[in-house]
C-alpha cells in the first residue's frame, strides 16, 4: 500500500501541572472532573454490589480467607486507582474523541488481569464469579456513565456554557481563519478561540481583528499574549515564519506555564487509524496510509450490510404494511417512489422510497427552483408544497427511507455511506466531489447524523469525502447508533 509522508512538529513535552490560565474555565474543568470521579465511584460501587448479590444472593460467602467486607472496598479503591493511573481524568482526552473510552476499558481490563494473576499466584480464594460479574457490569457502566456525562457537556458547550479550552491561534491570516472556522463548526469539541497571533509583517499599529477574533500579538510574544487573554491552549497552524526551530523554542517557553501547545497540520480530514508517526533523523514523520476501497474488509462490510438489511426487513414488515396503507389512503398515486440515482463507480440504479409527494412533483420543481433554501446542487425547501400530509410525518421520522433496505439487500447500497446523488447532480461534479462515487451510497451517513438538510452543500460534501477516505466497520456501527438519535430528534428533517 502506498503512503504519503509529511513533516510536522511534535506536541509540547510533558510539563508540570501548576496554576493555569483562565481561572473560570479551569474551575469548570475541575468541576467536570469531580463529576466524573463521583459517577465512576457510584457506578463501581453498584457493579461490585451487583456482582456480590448475583454470585452469593442470600448465602454466606465461603472459601475465602479474606472477608468480602474487605474485598469489596479494596476492589473499589483499586479500580479507582487504576483509572487514575491510566489517566482517565486527563483533560486532554475528556469530552471528545474515543481515547477516553479506550483508557477506561484498558484500566478495567488491566486491573482484572492483574487481580486474576495475583489471585492465582497467591492462591487467594476470592470468587471468580463475583469478580467476573463485577468487572463486566462495572466496565460497561463506566462507559455508559462517561457517554452520558459527555453528552451533557456537549449540550452545554453548544449553548456556550460548558467547560471549553480557551485557544490562541497562531499562523498566517488565511490559515488562522480556516482553523477558526473549523473549530467553530463543532463547538461541542470544546475549543473556544479567544485571540490570534499573526506574523510581524502583517501586524498594524492599530487594533486588528480577523473576522470577530482579536489579534493580540505577533510571533515574537506568543507566551505573553496567551497569558494576557487567559488562554490555556496555543494552536499553531501553517506559516512560513514558524520554522521547526521557532516552534521548538515556543514549546520550551510554554513549559511550566500550564499552557498546552497543539499543532494543526495542513493535512486535514484524515482519521487517526490511517496516521502513523515515526521518528526519522530526529524529525517526527507522519505517514498517511492510502484509503482502502477494496479487499477483505469491503467483503465483510457487504456481508454485514446484507445480513442486517434482511433482519431489519423481516422485523419491520408490519410497520411497512401500515405505512403503505396510510400512503394509499392519504393521496392518489403509488405507494413506492422509484428514482434513478448514481451508485458506486457511476452506475445508475433505482432507489426505493415511500412516496411523500404528489404524483406530479417533478413537473412542479421548475416552478419552485427560485425558492431553493440550500446552496450547491441539491434542492431543499422547508415548507415544500409538493409534500403530502402523511409525507411530512414520514420525512420527520425518516420512515420514507425504509424501502432502501431492499436496495441494500440487492447490493446497490450500503447501510452507511454518502448520500446517493441524482444523475443531474453527478453531471456537474468536479474531480474532488466525484470521489463520493468510489464507495456505495448509504441509507445513512455522516451527513445524516450531523444535521442533514441543515448542512450547507460544502459541509455535506466534506463529510461524505471524509467517510469515503476513512470508513471502517467500527465507524459504521457508531454512525448507525447516532442515526437513531438524529431520527428521534428530527434534526434537519424536512
Amino acid at each position: 500500500m502506498t503512503s504519503a509522508t509529511l513533516l510536522t512538529p511534535a506536541r509540547t513535552p510533558s510539563r508540570p501541572r501548576g496554576d493555569r490560565p483562565g481561572p473560570a474555565a479551569r474551575a469548570d474543568e475541575r468541576a467536570y472532573i469531580r463529576l466524573l470521579a463521583v459517577l465512576d465511584t457510584a457506578v463501581l460501587a453498584v457493579a461490585i454490589l451487583v456482582g456480590y448479590v448475583a454470585r452469593f444472593g442470600d448465602e454466606e460467602p465461603s472459601g475465602s480467607e479474606i472477608p468480602y467486607v474487605v474485598v469489596a472496598p479494596g476492589l473499589l479503591l483499586a479500580w479507582l486507582i487504576s483509572l487514575r493511573v491510566l489517566r482517565c481524568y486527563d483533560d486532554r482526552v475528556l469530552g471528545y474523541g474515543a481515547d477516553e473510552y479506550r483508557r477506561v476499558s484498558s484500566a478495567s481490563l488491566r486491573l482484572a488481569g492483574g487481580i486474576a494473576i495475583t489471585g492465582y499466584i497467591a492462591d487467594v480464594g476470592v470468587s471468580r464469579g463475583f469478580l467476573a460479574i463485577s468487572f463486566a457490569v462495572g466496565t460497561v457502566g463506566l462507559e455508559v456513565a462517561r457517554f452520558a456525562a459527555r453528552k451533557r457537556l456537549h449540550r452545554a458547550r453548544d449553548r456556550g456554557t460548558g467547560w471549553s479550552r480557551k485557544v490562541l491561534v497562531v499562523g498566517d491570516t488565511a490559515h488562522v481563519l480556516e482553523l477558526v472556522h473549523t473549530l467553530r463548526r463543532e463547538p461541542y469539541a470544546g475549543y473556544h478561540v479567544v485571540g490570534a497571533c499573526i506574523p510581524d509583517a502583517l501586524l498594524a499599529p492599530v487594533p486588528q481583528r480577523l473576522g470577530d477574533v482579536p489579534v493580540v500579538g505577533s510571533f515574537r510574544g506568543i507566551p505573553e499574549a496567551a497569558t494576557a487573554i487567559g488562554a490555556d491552549t496555543v494552536a499553531v497552524t501553517a506559516s512560513g515564519e514558524l520554522t521547526a526551530t521557532r516552534l521548538r523554542r515556543l514549546g520550551w517557553q510554554l513549559e511550566g506555564t500550564g499552557v498546552d501547545l497543539v499543532v494543526a497540520p495542513a493535512l486535514t480530514d484524515v482519521a487517526g487509524p490511517r496516521i502513523h508517526t515515526r521518528p526519522v533523523a530526529g524529525l517526527p514523520l507522519i505517514h498517511v496510509e492510502a484509503p482502502e476501497f477494496r479487499g477483505a474488509r469491503k467483503l465483510v462490510k457487504g456481508l454485514v450490510d446484507r445480513s442486517l438489511s434482511f433482519v431489519a426487513l423481516t422485523l419491520l414488515l408490519p410497520l411497512l404494511v401500515v405505512i403503505a396503507l396510510a400512503i394509499k389512503l392519504g393521496s392518489r398515486g403509488p405507494v413506492l417512489f422509484r428514482q434513478t440515482r448514481v451508485g458506486q463507480g457511476g452506475e445508475e440504479f433505482g432507489v426505493f422510497k415511500f412516496r411523500t409527494m404528489v404524483v406530479n412533483a417533478d413537473a412542479l420543481l421548475a416552478e419552485l427552483a427560485a425558492r431553493n433554501e440550500t446552496d450547491g446542487l441539491m434542492f431543499k425547501m422547508r415548507d415544500d408544497p409538493r409534500v403530502t400530509r402523511i409525507g411530512r410525518l414520514l420525512r420527520k421520522w425518516s420512515l420514507d427511507e425504509l424501502p432502501q433496505l431492499v436496495n441494500v439487500l440487492l447490493g446497490q447500497m450500503s447501510l452507511v455511506g454518502p448520500r446517493p446523488p441524482l444523475p443531474s447532480e453527478v453531471a456537474r461534479y468536479d474531480g474532488d466531489v466525484a470521489r463520493r462515487l468510489l464507495v456505495k451510497p448509504g441509507m445513512t451517513g455522516l451527513w445524516q447524523v450531523s444535521g442533514r438538510s441543515d448542512l450547507s452543500w460544502e459541509d455535506g460534501i466534506r463529510l461524505d469525502l471524509y467517510y469515503v477516505e476513512n470508513w471502517s466497520l467500527a465507524a459504521d456501527l457508531t454512525i448507525l447508533w447516532k442515526t437513531f438519535g438524529a431520527v428521534v430528534n428530527s434534526r434537519g428533517a424536512y
